[in-house]
């Protein structure tokens, strides 16, 4: 994974030994905001923009899952960095656009040279005053949800004011226990860290099972910005998470509403295009060495996500 101290990267690893074996992850570097105002120091305009993603990273999936729905690929222009982490961090294939860089932290040193902090994606680019916007996901995901009306016309809203209690309280209850539940069990170094998450990743599955045998969607009748947030963790499980994070008490296929829901999600027009098993697999398999040091990619399993989903019963 690596971070930069002061500007300089350094290959390391999280420190577990600090919190008792559990994994702690760093709250984001950049959080401003694109603001549709003419005061506002980032404004919404087309082509302004550009997203650096990984296909592998859940976080960054629900950026691009948003950039789709919301019609904004004509307006905010994609780098994808290779699936696999190493001794360099995330690193591009081909030198990116903007600047030729070939490793996502020159990116992060580009905006600011003393940077201290976790290179992650997504991360939003401001090419007007050369600067990272945010790459905190769960802001990106709002920005892209009605920030950008205006230009494009799409008023889809995943956030609407008279649900928005109830997304914040699944929200709330989703990043602890699932979205960062899994990597909690899997970066585990000590037991007790471990068997913790998992019953607690766990047990959240099951009452989200109970929520969604009832209702639809988490907040009802309609998807909202929490569906997607908790899509792009159900999407990796089977593939990646069972196995790998030995999150391996029931598969998602295991949930029948959870599994219904998954696929009624991926089915969403658009959806699938944005989903990349290949670097899901190829990233998780090849690039935690710590936890797979034989770095081999399993081929299986068979997912099958295009059947009918049922959910409309509901």
């Amino acid at each position: 994974m690596g971070k930069l101290v002061d500007g300089v990267w350094h290959d390391v690893w999280y420190d577990t030994k600090s919190s008792n074996g559990k994994f702690v992850r760093e709250d984001a570097g950049f959080r401003d905001w694109i603001e549709d105002d003419a005061s506002a120091q980032f404004q919404p305009e087309s082509g302004r923009y550009h997203l650096y993603v990984s296909l592998a990273c859940p976080w960054a999936h629900r950026t691009l899952i948003f950039r789709k729905l919301k019609g904004l690929e004509p307006h905010i222009d994609v780098t994808v960095v290779c699936p696999d982490m190493l001794s360099e961090g995330w690193q591009m294939g081909l030198p990116e656009p903007l600047f030729g860089h070939t490793r996502l932290h020159q990116i992060y040193t580009q905006s600011k040279p003393d940077y201290s902090g976790r290179v992650t994606v997504p991360v939003l680019w401001d090419k007007k005053h050369n600067t990272i916007v945010s790459n905190e996901s769960s802001e990106i995901i709002r920005m892209f949800n009605s920030a950008f009306n205006g230009l494009t016309g799409n008023d889809l809203d995943f956030y609407p004011q008279h649900l928005a209690e109830t997304i914040d309280q699944w929200n709330d209850f989703i990043y602890p226990n699932v979205n960062n539940g899994v990597y909690r069990c899997g970066f585990a170094t000590t037991q007790e860290a471990y068997e913790q998450a998992y019953e607690q990743l766990f047990a959240a599955l099951d009452k989200l099972e109970s929520h969604l045998a009832t209702q639809r969607y988490l907040a009802g009748k309609q998807i909202t910005e929490a569906d997607w947030r908790l899509f792009t963790t159900l999407i990796r499980f089977d593939a990646v998470y069972v196995g790998h994070f030995k999150c391996n008490k029931k598969r998602i296929v295991d949930y029948p509403n959870l599994n219904g829901y998954m696929k009624e999600l991926y089915q969403v027009p658009g959806v699938k295009e944005t989903t990349d098993f290949y670097h899901i697999k190829r990233h998780y398999y090849f690039s935690h060495t710590g936890i797979n040091p034989t770095q081999v990619v399993p081929k299986g399993p068979d997912l099958d996500l295009d059947s009918p989903h049922g959910r409309e019963a509901l």
